[in-house]
């Protein structure tokens, strides 16, 4: 198998699902001669021409909405947005429209659309583009949020999203475009929407971890009896692989980029609270970026998470 990296991954599926059924297009800003900001979808406009990979205007509302009702009309859609602090500008097209075509047609009309972006800090970037807010999406009943950790699992969870009768947003953590390999099969294989997935076996504690975070929370727990999950799907997200895991282990670290007040990993410990207080052996532990507005450049390495701070958090549950 070859060593791909996630950007590597993300055009092998886009390609052979493009290949597979032609109904599958790509659109967004520069996706098609500049292969994208991140050049995720170079070569695909030459390989399949411009009816199928659309250059668009700089307009994420005006993205959103025509890959809407693309997807009403029988199309699978794959909207790029830049980066995921423009989403917010299409925010209301997802809220209003996507997420409830199913509900609001009876079912009638699904919308089958994949929403690509980019996420997360650690490239030093300028403002609104290291955004991390991916819970501000899974409030959004009818509206799938996937979070890939690695080149294997991005071309797996890209295949099932593009498959789905639903709106997926897929988010693409960017500080791991480039920065992993691995073997990655050339053939068809899905990795299931709404499982996590333990990337590291452990019976003392257990790590929560998705997209970036997930290399750190894996070079922090060396040395440690820790049981790490990848949650891979946010929404709707694993919740029974999370409380068996603690039932097991009887203690909880929760690891993620976004800013801790109403950060998914509230959500996460709400529910361990409910369906598992009574095998708690400490109190969950959450390891974030602070309250603030995501840095300029010469302070993001400050604001996201370290090695550090996650093994701090490791030894005050494990001594409590």
């Amino acid at each position: 198998m070859a060593q791909l990296n996630m950007v590597q991954a993300i055009n092998l599926a886009l390609a052979q699902e493009m290949e597979r059924d032609d109904r599958v297009l790509l659109l967004g800003e520069d996706v098609g001669r500049d292969g994208g900001v991140f050049r995720v979808t170079e070569g695909l406009l030459e390989r399949f021409g411009a009816d199928r990979v659309l250059d668009t205007p700089l307009c994420e509302s005006g993205i959103m909405g025509a890959a809407i009702g693309m997807a009403a009309y029988g199309l699978r859609p794959v909207p790029e947005i830049q980066f995921m602090g423009f989403t917010y500008s299409a925010f209301e097209q997802l809220f209003a429209h996507a997420a409830r075509l199913r509900s609001r047609s009876r079912g009638r009309y699904s919308c089958p659309m994949v929403v690509r972006t980019p996420y997360g800090g650690g490239i030093k970037a300028p403002e609104l583009h290291e955004e991390s807010t991916e819970a501000l999406f899974c409030q959004v009943p009818g509206l799938k949020v996937v979070v890939p950790s690695g080149p294997y699992v991005a071309k797996g969870l890209l295949v099932a999203a593009l498959r789905d009768p639903d709106p997926v947003l897929f988010l693409e953590p960017t500080r791991l475009y480039r920065l992993l390999r691995e073997e990655v099969p050339d053939g068809e294989y899905l990795v299931e929407l709404g499982r996590a997935r333990v990337a590291r076996q452990g019976g003392s504690v257990t790590v929560v971890a998705w997209g970036s975070m997930l290399e750190r929370v894996l070079k922090a727990v060396e040395g440690y009896d820790a049981e790490v999950l990848d949650l891979l799907t946010l929404n709707p997200f694993d919740s029974e692989a999370i409380v068996a895991s603690v039932r097991k282990t009887g203690r909880l670290v929760i690891v993620h980029e976004a800013a801790k007040t109403c950060g998914f990993g509230a959500e996460i410990a709400a529910t361990v609270a409910e369906e598992a207080i009574l095998h708690l052996r400490a109190p969950i532990l959450r390891v974030t970026a602070p309250d603030v507005p995501v840095p300029l450049a010469k302070l993001i390495d400050h604001y996201l998470p370290d090695v550090q701070q996650i093994r701090s958090a490791l030894d005050e549950v494990l001594q409590y």
